[in-house]
């Protein structure tokens, strides 16, 4: 137990508000949640009964004044639970998780400080407000009406348990599943079954066989998705298939850590829910809030699709069927544990492409200084100091501080890019500060990857798709970092979830541009540049396999929404699982075999613990907007300050503070349209 004043109790006087990490314990976190919710349940009381009529200044604006205390340890502590989470974090998210629901339905079900926000809206346009906060008012009215502030008492205090109940499966999922996912890590006592794999693959995979007490063994760690990256290379067919099986069958074993219970009642109580706000289902309730508008227009997109990339599915399946009947040590049916292994085949004998043997081109330092930096500083004038003299959470986190073209402080970005058992799967952004003009607080944010750490003293070498990642995750960074709003509530990614992705997917682009890729995109010995040839073969053996690619992603999208399109009392018991995914991907057109869904429903850890639910058709959503865009980037002359300043202006920095559609257009100069994201999975010519 640790002594002394609580560090969350005040705010931070490190740069920037960075938490101060080295003075934080796992037992600040419980007592400073309660003192949080303690105060911010009074800061909400005053301003509910405030004698004076509402004002902006005296309810808007103290609302968004309010829960700091909260606020601060939030945002360590749920970071935490992602990236380095302990027993005892796991302990305190189940004991908080609930508390902080019912502590957001106090909020929202509070009938005075409804009305205080109903009355402003009712006087709206009387009250010559800047446009920015007449957008606070909007949302803040239709915020407190899907809370279900509206609702008769009996009805509020159903939604109350509800909410609750889901806090604490969600985080039961969240839980079973990192659990789950490191019991069933793939160990290989024989190093002859890792023919194939690059050597510091094997040294790292021997190396966390170590740290696990196994001693000249091998280790080979499961990544979030179905696919696992090590498949692309191994040319052992039996231990690809037990890294498949292990990765399928996570959260579905029916031991302590089976996740078809929680996510059967998550659903049902989803939808009761939805039911209760007057939807007709979970999807529907959702998708009203997001630029789709509903659950039939993300269906109608994703349905558009599913039946070309299906198609396109079964063709590059053919064709790896002929492949794989050419090896003596293939048999059968072409299997999902054999289809990486076979396109990398195909992709080296048309393409003379061997991606294992681009991973020296792509060294992490590099990528991430004389890349991913490299572009930000090209496009917005951004520059980065690597900060040694600051705290960090974890020691393998790394801190910059981002400087603005005119030298002026933007805020910090904080690295963590390597996996480890107590970080959970996948890639994310989070925010331990958020930029507003209000607070007078510039952006404090944080990368997770999970990159497989090498032996020390061997260089960090990346996969395509690890640097792509990188790109991506670093498009988040700089939506919370370029911000530029008055208040919190609009901070950088706060924007409708089928809109966060874009940005983020735009920075993708810069990963293949020319000038980037010749900046980072070298060999880590000898310092020679990736080829041209080889990079231009590269380029056009990346619209190998999107036929498998595209309907992975759609498997797993259609999955979120047939589950989400119960309704309510329709029930699916935990036994039923796999037979409802089964049926939801045949009727859909996507159920190939040797093509499972990006994310099966046991380990979809963005629908049943995450932000995604009824969402995951967000990604392919929002890449219109991303296509599109790319084609306006390479219309108005690709990577100049021009372009990126006009980026920044109509979009990054305005966060949620205007309709992002509306952002899009000023951006774009029209509405969005499908045909660059057509012409980019091959779907016309």
């Amino acid at each position: 137990m640790s002594t002394g004043a609580n560090p969350f109790d005040v705010p931070s006087e490190l740069p920037y508000g960075l938490p101060p990490f080295d003075r934080i314990t796992e037992e600040h976190f419980l007592p400073a949640f309660e003192a949080g919710i303690t105060e911010h349940a009074a800061e909400i009381d005053r301003i509910a009964t405030d004698p004076q009529p509402p004002t902006v200044e005296n309810t808007l604006v103290a609302l968004e004044r309010s829960g700091r205390l909260l606020g601060r340890v939030s945002a360590v502590f749920f970071n935490l639970a992602g990236s380095d989470s302990t027993p005892r974090i796991q302990e305190i998210q189940a004991d908080i998780a609930p508390r902080l629901a019912a502590h957001a339905d106090a909020i929202h079900l509070d009938p005075r400080l409804f009305a205080r926000i109903d009355d402003l809206y009712s006087r709206r346009d009387a009250l010559d407000l800047d446009p920015e906060t007449a957008w606070l008012l909007e949302r803040y009215r239709l915020e407190f009406q899907r809370a279900g502030a509206g609702l008769p008492e009996p009805d509020q205090e159903r939604l109350r348990a509800l909410n609750e109940e889901l806090s604490s499966l969600s985080t039961r999922f969240q839980n079973n599943l990192l659990s789950d996912t490191n019991d069933l890590a793939v160990l290989v006592s024989d190093a002859a079954e890792l023919a194939g794999l690059s050597e510091d693959t094997i040294a790292a995979a021997a190396e966390a066989a170590t740290a696990r007490g196994n001693d000249g063994a091998y280790l080979l760690k499961l990544g979030l998705p179905t696919a696992q990256p090590v498949l692309a290379a191994l040319r052992d067919r039996g231990l690809r298939e037990r890294i498949h099986a292990a990765s399928v069958s996570r959260g579905a074993r029916g031991n302590e850590h089976d996740n078809s219970t929680t996510l059967a009642r998550i659903t049902e109580l989803r939808a009761e829910r939805a039911r209760l706000l007057g939807f007709p289902d979970h999807a529907a309730y959702m998708i009203a809030d997001q630029t789709a508008g509903t659950a039939d227009a993300a269906l109608a997109l994703l349905r558009q699709l599913a039946p070309v990339a299906a198609r396109n599915a079964q063709a590059e399946r053919e064709e790896l069927q002929q492949v794989a009947a050419a090896d003596p040590a293939h048999s059968g049916q072409l299997a999902p544990w054999d289809w990486a292994y076979y396109a990398e085949q195909v992709r080296k004998e048309r393409f003379d492409i061997d991606t294992a043997a681009l991973r020296p081109y792509f060294e992490l330092e590099r990528v991430l200084i004389d890349g991913v930096f490299h572009a930000a500083g090209r496009l917005y004038g951004l520059t980065f100091t690597e900060r040694h003299d600051l705290p960090v959470y974890h020691p393998e986190v790394r801190v910059f501080e981002v400087h603005d073209a005119d030298g002026s402080g933007l805020g910090l970005f904080l690295g963590d890019y390597y996996t480890r058992d107590t970080k959970r799967g996948g890639a994310w952004m989070n925010n331990f500060v958020e930029q507003s003009r209000l607070l007078g607080e510039r952006p404090v944010v944080v990368n997770n990857l999970n990159i497989v750490r090498p032996p020390e003293g061997e260089p960090t070498l990346l996969t395509f798709d690890e640097v792509i990642t990188a790109f991506h995750e670093f498009g988040h960074a700089l939506h919370g970092l370029l911000s530029d709003v008055h208040y919190p509530k609009f901070s950088g990614a706060n924007v409708p979830r089928d809109f966060v992705e874009f940005p983020s997917q735009v920075n993708e682009m810069w990963a293949l541009w020319p000038e980037v890729l010749a900046n980072y995109a070298k060999h880590h010995r000898t310092g020679e540049p990736l080829p041209q040839e080889l990079v231009d073969r590269f380029v056009e053996s990346q619209h190998h396999g999107e036929g498998f690619r595209t309907t992975e992603y759609l498997g797993a999208s259609l999955l979120d929404q047939a589950w989400h399109a119960l309704a309510p009392g329709e029930r699916i018991e935990a036994g039923d699982v796999a037979r409802f995914e089964a049926e939801a991907l045949e009727k859909e057109g996507v159920a190939l075999l040797a093509v499972p869904p990006r994310y099966r429903s046991t380990y979809f850890a963005h629908i049943f613990s995450g932000g995604y639910s009824a969402g995951y058709y967000s990604y392919i959503w929002s890449e219109v907007l991303d296509a599109d865009s790319v084609e306006w980037f390479r219309e108005n002359g690709g990577l100049t300050r021009a372009n990126g300043d006009h980026f920044r202006s109509k979009l990054l920095a305005r966060g949620g503070s205007i309709d992002s559609m509306r952002a899009f257009r000023e951006f774009r100069g029209r509405d969005p349209e499908l045909e660059p994201l057509l012409r980019r999975h091959n779907f016309i010519g």
